[in-house]
């Protein structure tokens, strides 16, 4: 710690807090004063913008972004869980909820903004939380587990992030907008509609233009329910407000600093109060232009022109900020949203170029001003291209704006690309790295790679909107000086997956080892390979077993080694470290006797049962050491794998088709399981889901499916590259009107064209519009056979469909292949006696949880509750 008395004091270490402190360092401030941080929140800085991945398994220590060591480097005291509670500006003195006292020289203040919770009767009832922080989203988890019903207030962004993390608890959720559309701030009347569309295919129940008059509570204070304004009733058990945020600017006001009339501490252009010694930067101020600014790149401008001038020798001219761009792009509920400019089209004689597909949930919209120039636009389903269009923004684009809004198999080529880009324009919003910026990071600083770029320039690093466009652009600059562009599918083979597909084929490689030593790059022969290669190589190897001569079996030999965590054990990892068993059940078709064996199955061993969108049956808390008597018992009742940890087909849905509906048309359940049957067990880049509807009302979803069938009149329809998943995207229709053995032949090729020529984890919608010439290209190869390779294609699914063999079963066979299932290495007995495990929601966890995860380094002084 530095000797002067030189004194900066940070209230607030959230990401912007964060960021200040790290622009400190930048500019030697932190090497010559002292720098104390006072965190109300019980963890340091974390990534508040990407919260609700935690609910898909991130924990919160990896949305930390407190780099390891930071603190202690730069000599930084930082004190969480206890708040700055007091500021004499008189004295220059601040006062800590733990009674600590701080003298300062300059203050900073980065308090950011809270939850606003309209008050409404019933508000305080127990159930009703706010979605803002960490231990927000984790006591809406713990209460979520005796909950069926949430309801959120607000269908702007949180509201909408808040939705999905109910809806991922598995509780049936209604969102209440007081605006007419959801994201009235973000999105037009017309994306508003996609988005709604959208959001409601996905079970969940939609409010607009109503508000909540009440929260009805039982006798125990808990809530019941809520009374809407237009006096409807929605019966509910959890309660989340995400009614917006207002700044947190208390503080300053008991501090006699002076305040906008909707909140927000008034700074200048350089961040700095009426005070000269105080500054404010991130939500907590109102900056120069009278905006308070609710997102994180505004914030991180402000933490760098507030460092700037602190660092500055008195006097000098500093950088100003004077106002930020409030473009947008997010993922919510899976589905992309994206905003920029003038997305209102509030600009005089401004002009709208719209396309609007309500099939497949896509709305994108581009205002033009009348000399051409692009002003703004709104994104929602499909926002690819808002890389290249919000730096376009303010310019004359060298593409016409209705070829720009059209999807990338239906758009001709055009000039649009990186390329296309002046060098000001902004590609990392976040961080305001400007193209020219990046172009300079590899002409001129080396950098060779993506990596390396985002290291020295930060670009990329905040929201990954710009990480498409950021790797075209370093594609780019390495062609234009001469680099070849390394194209490999890792640090150990140059060759692309598809390359290695071939040489594998070709040469029947059978093992990653001859591949690796006689393919590989030089300096990787005779090492041991990477993690991105090794099951790459392994799903090639198995995909294609029955043709080279290879053991197809996951687990056999060299190829137990290759495999991810979930492969390893054939079964999905949970969060919680148990393990879930899916036995495949084809067509979601079953047998009272089958439903009487997973019943008596979870039952015994204690598992969370759930069913699935897919029609199967999951059991949930297995041990590892629990997997081989589980399926002994579900392989004696006649069951097999449902490779739901593999990429590989999971599930072919159906509908009850024409032997039980009314308006069916054909068999759909017989198609399902033949369908299902056949394709099981096959290894693919990414996992395969199918559906199978017997008639044209959809009712199993086919059109959200890699590959899907709908029956018609005269046959059957073959849909292909639909996805369900984190970016929806409706399937097209390859082939119409096909027979049975015509239906199966097209599958088949399309299945193996796939296979053979996607990229590594690309899942059929990605690699649909990636592949040159698309769904038509698509087309010529597997139906009109333009490549002459379609009777290569049959051959190798005749193959993979002759030489199926079901893991488990194979694995129950042969006590060698038993012995991986232990618990802990080093105890390859029974299950250690001393670890007991509860039962939570029906699913059996450890009392003791072992976190193998990296421990965050924290400086913290003596009284801090962090360790």
């Amino acid at each position: 710690m530095s000797t002067t008395t030189e004194t900066i004091v940070l209230i607030g270490h959230g990401m912007v807090g964060q960021r200040f402190l790290e622009e400190l360092a930048d500019r030697g401030v932190t090497a010559r004063a002292r720098v104390v941080v006072l965190c109300e929140e019980p963890r340091p800085a974390y990534d508040r913008v990407h919260l609700t991945s935690y609910f898909s398994g991130t924990s919160p220590e990896e949305l930390s972004m407190l780099p390891a060591g930071f603190t202690e480097r730069h000599g930084i005291d930082l004190y969480v869980d206890d708040a700055a509670v007091a500021v004499d500006r008189a004295a220059r003195v601040v006062t800590a909820r733990s009674g600590r006292t701080f003298r300062y020289d300059t203050l900073v203040l980065a308090t950011g903004s809270a939850p606003f919770v309209p008050p409404v009767p019933g508000h305080d009832s127990t159930g009703c939380f706010v979605y803002r922080t960490v231990e927000d989203v984790l006591a809406i988890e713990a209460y979520a587990k005796d909950a069926t019903t949430g309801v959120v207030v607000g269908g702007g962004l949180l509201g909408l992030e808040a939705a999905g993390a109910l809806r991922g608890l598995g509780l049936a959720t209604h969102i209440v907008e007081f605006n007419p559309r959801l994201m009235a701030l973000q999105v037009d009347e017309g994306g508003g509609t996609a988005l709604r569309r959208t959001v409601e295919d996905m079970g969940l129940v939609v409010h607009t233009g109503v508000g909540g008059q009440e929260i009805t509570a039982g006798d125990d204070g808990a809530v019941t329910g809520m009374v809407l304004s237009d006096g409807s009733a929605v019966a509910a058990d959890l309660v989340v407000f995400s009614a917006g945020v207002r700044p947190r600017d208390q503080l300053a006001r008991e501090a006699g600093l002076a305040t906008g009339e909707r909140g927000g501490v008034v700074v200048d252009e350089r961040c700095r109060t009426e005070d000269p010694a105080v500054y404010a930067i991130g939500e907590c101020a109102r900056a120069a232009d009278g905006m308070v600014y609710g997102l994180v790149a505004p914030g991180y401008e402000m933490a760098a022109a507030a460092a700037d001038a602190i660092a500055a020798a008195g006097g000098q001219e500093t950088a100003a900020f004077r106002g930020a761009d409030t473009s947008t792009k997010l993922k919510l509920l899976g589905v992309d949203v994206a905003s920029f400019g003038d997305a209102h089209g509030r600009s005089a004689g401004c002009l709208d170029v719209v396309y609007s597909d309500s099939r497949s949930g896509v709305y994108k919209k581009l205002v033009i001003g009348q000399d051409g120039t692009l002003l703004g636009g709104v994104l929602v389903g499909d926002a690819d291209a808002y890389g290249l269009l919000r730096p376009l923004t303010g310019s004359v684009p060298p593409a016409a704006p209705e070829q720009l809004v059209l999807p990338a198999g239906l758009a001709p080529p055009t000039a649009l690309g990186p390329s296309a880009l002046p060098d000001d324009a902004v590609v990392c919003n976040c961080h305001n790295v400007a193209k020219g910026a990046i172009r300079a990071a590899v002409a001129e600083q080396g950098c060779t790679n993506v990596p390396e770029v985002k290291r020295c320039t930060k670009a990329g690093t905040g929201c990954g909107s710009c990480l498409k466009v950021l790797g075209q652009l370093v594609d780019d600059e390495l062609a234009a000086g001469g680099v070849a562009v390394d194209t490999g599918l890792c640090g150990c083979f140059a060759h692309t997956r598809q390359e290695l597909y071939e040489i594998v084929l070709a040469l029947r490689v059978t093992s990653y080892r001859r591949l690796l030593d006689e393919h590989g790059r030089p300096e990787a022969r005779g090492g041991d390979g990477c993690e991105t290669c090794k099951p790459a190589v392994a799903s090639i190897i198995a995909s294609l077993a029955p043709a080279i001569g290879a053991d197809g079996y996951v687990l056999g030999g060299e190829q137990a080694a290759l495999q991810d965590t979930n492969d390893h054990f054939l079964a999905n990892l949970q969060r919680n470290g148990s393990y879930s068993v899916v036995p495949r059940v084809p067509g979601g078709e079953i047998s009272p006797e089958k439903l009487i064996v997973i019943g008596e199955v979870a039952r015994d061993f204690g598992l969370y049962t759930k069913i699935t969108g897919g029609q199967r049956i999951d059991l949930f808390g297995a041990r590892v050491d629990q997997l081989p008597a589980i399926w002994t018992r579900l392989v004696e009742a006649g069951f097999e794998s449902g490779h739901a940890y593999g990429k590989a087909l999971r599930t072919v849905k159906s509908c009850v088709g024409s032997t039980w509906c009314r308006y069916g048309v054909q068999d759909s359940v017989r198609m399902a399981i033949d369908l299902e049957l056949r394709y099981r067990g096959l290894r693919s880049p990414h996992k395969l889901k199918s559906a199978v509807s017997g008639c044209a009302r959809e009712c199993a979803e086919a059109m959200g499916k890699d590959f899907g069938v709908i029956a018609t009149a005269n046959g059957w329809n073959l849909y292909v590259g639909g996805n369900g998943g984190a970016t929806p995207r409706h399937a097209d229709l390859l082939a119409q009107d096909l027979s049975d053995a015509g239906l199966v032949r097209l599958i088949d090729r399309f299945l193996m064209f796939y296979i053979r020529t996607a990229d590594r984890l690309e899942r059929t919608s990605v690699w649909l519009e990636r592949i040159e010439g698309g769904l038509a290209h698509v087309r010529d190869v597997v139906v009109h056979d333009s490549l002459g390779i379609c009777d290569e294609l049959e051959t190798l699914m005749a193959a993979h469909v002759a030489n199926y063999r079901d893991e488990w079963a194979e694995t129950l066979g042969d006590p060698e292949k038993l012995r991986r299932f232990v618990s802990f290495v080093n105890a390859p007995g029974a299950p250690d006696p001393t670890v007991r495990f509860v039962a939570e929601r029906e699913q059996v966890k450890p009392d003791l949880t072992i976190l193998a995860g990296p421990v965050l380094p924290v400086r913290t002084l003596e009284g801090s509750s962090a360790s």
